[in-house]
């Protein structure tokens, strides 16, 4: 029987990366078991409410990457504590990746592009197919925001023959970051593994140079969406506040990958961040707003659906997902 596009999520994230399954049982087969209640969403994407605006996290798969080096500043017994008491792998850690769509008004707006198209069979690059799935036409799009400079945040902005993959959008970027990235005389200043976001940021940025829009930290981008600064993880990395009929959400891009085990030890330094840190110290003010605000969040290396709550714990913080049977 064919997988629902509304399924239950106890047909996981594996669904996402199987074959839909075809109708070849026999009239002898037994009657298939009925099908469980339908949820708010799919193995691709999730839908929410704040306020009048509608919230929906699509995911763009998962990758692993090597445990070993992750953490610059702990002894790899100590990462992995962190993980097994999290029911992790501890000889790699698998990175999902899963990008924040508000529909406000007439505005569609999407926070970051993906990893962007890739070789068929790959384990990311999964946005586009489950934007569709969950009703979305790209060329609806008005508004791409980009929280930084990162591969897997902007190289969805081209499609695979390197045109606009929302052909009507304009893009939006946080001011320090586009400064810090379109400047090559800030290479020597830029970690080695990092550096080659110069040359990949020219060219994801290319077809849009006429519609880049600039913002600063604290400004109101769009009706009911705010931007703040929590650099660290790069030069201008940045999280946006969505708030509408006194409900809010903030999306966290990159604060923290996985929660499991950078909320609960903000300390650990990673690879991935530009100014260690600063990035630990965004962590820890970003995280200590929403937990004490109760403010839903949204973060790109979340969990799938990647939507919940952060509460204070000890020295460092609890991701609590959110509850799918809240959705839409």
């Amino acid at each position: 029987m064919p997988i629902q596009r509304r399924t239950a999520f106890a047909a996981g994230l594996a669904a996402a990366a199987m074959p839909i399954l075809g109708q070849g049982a026999s009239a002898q087969t037994a009657p298939a078991a009925p099908a469980a209640p339908a949820m708010p969403g799919s193995p691709g994407f999730y839908k929410f409410k704040v306020g009048s605006f509608t919230v929906t996290t699509v995911h763009d798969g998962s990758r692993p990457v090597p445990l070993t080096g992750f953490v610059r500043n702990a002894p790899i017994e100590d990462v992995q504590r962190v993980l097994a008491e999290s029911f992790l792998p501890t000889d790699q850690l698998r990175i999902p990746f899963t990008l924040t769509v508000v529909e406000a008004g007439a505005n569609l707006i999407v926070f970051d592009s993906g990893n962007g198209a890739q070789p068929a069979g790959a384990p990311v690059g999964l946005f586009m197919t489950n934007f569709r799935a969950a009703g979305y036409d790209p060329a609806r799009v008005t508004h791409v925001v980009v929280s930084h400079f990162h591969g897997d945040h902007i190289n969805g902005l081209i499609d695979a023959g390197g045109a606009r993959a929302f052909p009507n959008a304009t893009v939006m970027v946080p001011e320090t970051e586009w400064a810090w990235w379109m400047d090559e005389g800030n290479t020597g200043r830029t970690p080695e593994n990092q550096r080659g976001n110069f040359a990949n940021a020219a060219r994801r940025f290319a077809p849009w140079r006429a519609d880049v829009q600039r913002f600063a930290d604290g400004a109101t981008i769009l009706p009911g969406i705010r931007a703040h600064a929590a650099y660290g993880h790069t030069p201008g990395h940045t999280t946006f506040h969505i708030a509408d009929g006194g409900e809010q959400m903030m999306f966290l891009a990159d604060v923290t990958n996985r929660p499991e085990l950078l909320a609960r030890r903000p300390d650990f330094q990673i690879v991935f961040d530009s100014d260690p840190t600063v990035a630990e110290a965004t962590r820890r003010r970003v995280f200590d707003r929403v937990a004490t605000d109760r403010i839903r969040v949204t973060g790109y290396h979340f969990p799938f659906p990647a939507q919940g709550y952060v509460a204070k714990e000890g020295n460092g913080y609890r991701f609590i997902p959110g509850d799918w049977a809240a959705g839409i």
